[in-house]
């Protein structure tokens, strides 16, 4: 069972017939207790409407710009019945009292005239918030040397029912900044000072007129006074970049007003490290809404290159270092092979959960039989190596284990398997590591694989490959078999799921029934996506490799 309740202003202050300006649920919204409701501005301030209720809302009886009294009906909210709804405490919060706003420190200069006051110092107070005391301060918008016009937002307080913008009562130059961010402060606490010119009538100042728009050379002034003429001559003209086409027209404001923005959105904004001073507002008036937001942030990250924004992901970047300072050094830059190697291995190793399996294989009898082989081929300036068997085994292992001859979807929602084997084989050149590609490699016996990678070692290390010759590969194999070492993990190459590392082989002691039993044992050492493959089936992969390699009879079936 549930039941529907309706949600009404709380007491706002001496306020009435408020305007609604921003709206933050819809029909069908699910509301927890404090979620914000709604944006309200008045003349003096802007303030959000937490919800008093948990539930679902089924009716909007509020619009964008109607205008609302305390009792009025917001929204109607369905809540369970099975325990009281959770009502929060007393809501209300007051906008700034201009009575206790302001205390004048005197004036700065003698023999100043009535009607045209010196310059003075004016200290800020905090007003009355309403119930309110020890509220935080989130938000400071203001600097020493920035200069304020009345309304302009102070700071931001944000208490434990509501979020609020302190408008400033007066214009002038920030001389002073008594409070920070993280200061609990309360009623007639000091905010800061200012220094004022001209006279003070209420919260304005004579010489500090509210802000007017230009007028367009079309239309008439309002008023027909020497004031309102000298207002439209002493507005500055500035030539604004043309927005594009997709964007609404800027909105101009003063460089040290704050930005128009709800404390709701100023919230949003920090918590996603916007800068409110960079988004343009849709909203009426210029405010910045949610969206814009959103907007600002998305357009921020399309721009961001794909690398750098691998990299965020990544460790801090490594301080520098003056290296001066403990002797001589040389700075080489990296050539262009080594710096798109770095970027495709760096990808690879944030994006993609490595795993490394670790076998050996005995290549005893393989290992004479291809030395015949080679001796054979070498008449005619070909070379056989243990390279060509191990690409042909893994011919028969892709064929076996198709998941290793496949690549993640770019939503990693489903394998693409392929149905033709291309092998890639990484060769140590000169100019760093490169990785040519034998194209449809199941169609080809160990000789003319032997010679196809003698082909393209060659064509890599004089630099003669073409783009086409690294692209298509399904599987790669990596080998440092004439350099030495036992195991190594060797990094992925995207879009594939798999590569195997080979290590040199060596003669290693056994027992056997006559005694010991020397054998060639060729290390392997398989890295595989863990999203795609698991540990057992890379195993069984390994282990059918080393089976194919121990009996060379077994390629050929």
């Amino acid at each position: 069972m549930s039941q529907i309740e309706k949600v009404l202003l709380p007491d706002i202050g001496d306020f009435s017939d408020v305007e609604v300006i921003e709206i933050h649920v819809a029909v069908g919204d699910t509301l927890a207790v404090e979620d914000p409701i709604l944006t309200l501005e008045s003349d003096k301030a802007t303030m959000d409407v937490p919800s008093p209720v948990a539930g679902k809302v089924t009716e909007l009886v509020v619009a964008l710009g109607n205008k609302i009294s305390e009792g009025d009906t917001l929204l109607s909210v369905e809540v369970g019945t099975g325990s009281t709804p959770e009502v929060a405490s007393d809501t209300s919060e007051s906008t700034p009292s201009e009575s206790s706003a302001i205390e004048d420190l005197g004036s700065t200069s003698e023999g100043s005239e009535s009607d045209h006051a010196a310059s003075q110092l004016e200290r800020v107070l905090l007003p009355d918030i309403g119930d309110f005391s020890d509220v935080e301060v989130i938000e400071i918008n203001v600097a020493v040397g920035d200069s304020l016009s009345v309304e302009d937002p102070i700071l931001t307080l944000e208490s434990d029912k509501a979020t609020m913008d302190v408008p400033s009562p007066v214009a002038g130059v920030v001389t002073e900044l008594a409070v920070k961010v993280g200061d609990k402060i309360s009623k007639d606490d000091h905010l800061l000072t200012v220094e004022t010119a001209g006279k003070t009538v209420g919260s304005k100042r004579v010489d500090e007129p509210a802000y007017q728009p230009e007028p367009t050379g079309t239309e008439p002034l309002s008023g027909d006074d020497e004031t309102s003429q000298s207002l439209v001559s002493a507005t500055p003209s500035r030539d604004l970049p043309k927005p594009p086409p997709s964007l609404p027209p800027p909105v101009e404001r003063a460089k040290t007003m704050a930005p128009h923005a709800s404390p709701s959105v100023r919230r949003f904004a920090r918590e996603l490290g916007a800068d409110l001073s960079q988004v343009r507002g849709t909203g009426a008036k210029g405010r910045i809404i949610k969206d814009d937001v959103v907007k600002y942030i998305k357009g921020v990250l399309e721009e961001v290159p794909s690398h750098q924004t691998a990299q965020s992901f990544g460790p801090p970047p490594i301080p520098e270092v003056d290296f001066s300072k403990f002797g001589e050094f040389e700075t080489v830059k990296l050539n262009k092979i080594k710096k798109i190697t770095g970027d495709r291995l760096h990808r690879s190793w944030l994006d993609i959960p490595h795993v490394t399996h670790h076998d050996e294989a005995d290549i005893t009898e393989l290992d004479i039989f291809r030395k015949e082989i080679d001796a054979e081929q070498r008449v005619s300036g070909n070379r056989v190596t243990i390279l060509s068997f191990i690409c042909k085994a893994i011919v028969n292992a892709l064929q076996q284990y198709p998941t290793f001859n496949s690549s993640l979807s770019a939503d990693t929602q489903s394998l693409i398997v392929k149905k033709y084997i291309n092998i890639g084989v990484a060769v140590d050149t000169p100019n760093g590591l490169v990785v040519p590609v034998v194209k449809n490699i199941q169609n080809l016996g160990v000789l003319e694989i032997a010679k196809t990678l003698q082909q393209l070692s060659s064509a890599a290390r004089e630099g003669k490959l073409t783009p086409s010759d690294f692209q298509g590969g399904c599987f790669t194999i990596s080998s440092l078999g004439g350099i030495g070492g036992r195991f190594f993990t060797p990094i992925i190459n995207p879009p594939e799921v798999a590569i195997l590392g080979v290590s040199r082989h060596k003669l290693q002691p056994f027992p056997g029934d006559g005694g010991i039993v020397w054998k060639t044992m060729l290390p392997l050492s398989l890295s595989y996506d863990h999203r795609v493959i698991d540990g057992a089936e890379a195993a069984r992969f390994t282990k059918f490799v080393c089976e194919l390699l121990y009996d060379s009879r077994r390629i050929l079936l």
